[in-house]
């Protein structure tokens, strides 16, 4: 096997390993900021929901006091008010979602369902649990969802869904007395769900993995082909000459022409031990002839 053979061999092996490595970390490390992109977005759209919720229960509820005599009024309700908001932004975003999910609502259109069901006993069960992340398949794509829990805090909220009989009689007209009932201080009574779509971070991640791995290969090969140029022209080149010329040496042809080796290089250094000794098997050779 050629020196330039045995060579390439070597320089494709490691290669492979080379961008083998490089492509699994840095395609876990894309995927993992896609996901981390993810994430800062949903936890953004909660914060933007608990800001509306906050401005809700402080501001618009106490204005709208006088009227919910009279008239139930679900925009003076922080949840309310929070879903009306999201849902109003998310619908620019259709694979966005924002729910808040919970297991005994005065709204049906809050009621947890499936999966969402199993969130929110999650932080029933465990108290200390402050923030739940997951990934789910939708029809538009996988999805990662990011949960917070909904905890009575607030004595005020038991004004409405401590009992029926505490029940404001405007709040019992609008929705009945089957839901939105029976809930505690401190209880967990739902969750804050929010869903976004990983394909567009995941497609932008494949993206920069294949430029990535494309210039890392491309880089391998022009290394490659400069690396053989030069072993070619430093190594082989010189070794071939001085090989042809030890061989015509070794086969009597003592007139040969002298090889060059005045570069001070290992080459150099073998082309000078060569010409000491092809002047040593000359001189040998007078003497046997004499």
């Amino acid at each position: 096997m050629k020196l330039l053979v045995k060579f390439n061999l070597i320089y494709v092996i490691v290669m492979a390993l080379g961008v083998g490595v490089s492509g699994y970390l840095t395609r876990s490390l894309l995927i993992r900021n896609a996901q981390e992109e993810v994430l800062n977005n949903a936890r953004q759209l909660i914060d933007k929901a608990n800001a509306v919720r906050g401005y809700t229960s402080a501001q618009i509820t106490p204005l709208l006091a006088t009227q919910m005599k009279y008239e139930f009024l679900p925009q003076s309700v922080p949840s309310f008010s929070a879903v009306e908001v999201l849902s109003t932004l998310l619908k620019k975003y259709p694979d966005y979602f924002y729910k808040e999910a919970t297991l005994n609502p005065t709204n049906p259109r809050d009621r947890a369902t499936g999966w969402e069901v199993d969130v929110v006993n999650q932080f029933r069960a465990n108290a200390d649990l402050k923030e739940q992340i997951g990934q789910r398949e939708t029809p538009s794509g996988p999805s990662m969802y990011l949960s917070t829990p909904l905890r009575i805090t607030n004595p005020a909220c038991l004004q409405c869904h401590s009992s029926v009989e505490a029940a404001p009689k405007t709040m019992i007209d609008k929705y009945g007395t089957a839901n939105g009932f029976g809930w505690n201080l401190n209880e967990v009574i739902g969750a804050q769900v929010i869903s976004v779509p990983l394909a567009l971070p995941l497609q932008r991640a494949g993206q920069s993995f294949n430029v990535f791995i494309g210039s890392l290969i491309a880089v391998f090969v022009v290394v490659g082909v400069v690396l053989n140029l030069m072993i070619w022209m430093v190594v082989v080149r010189p070794v071939t000459r001085l090989s042809e010329l030890a061989d015509r040496v070794s086969q009597g042809e003592l007139n040969a022409p002298d090889f060059d080796g005045s570069s001070g290089d290992e080459i150099g250094v073998l082309a000078q031990s060569f010409s000491r000794m092809r002047t040593s098997v000359v001189q040998a050779m007078k003497m046997l002839e004499s």
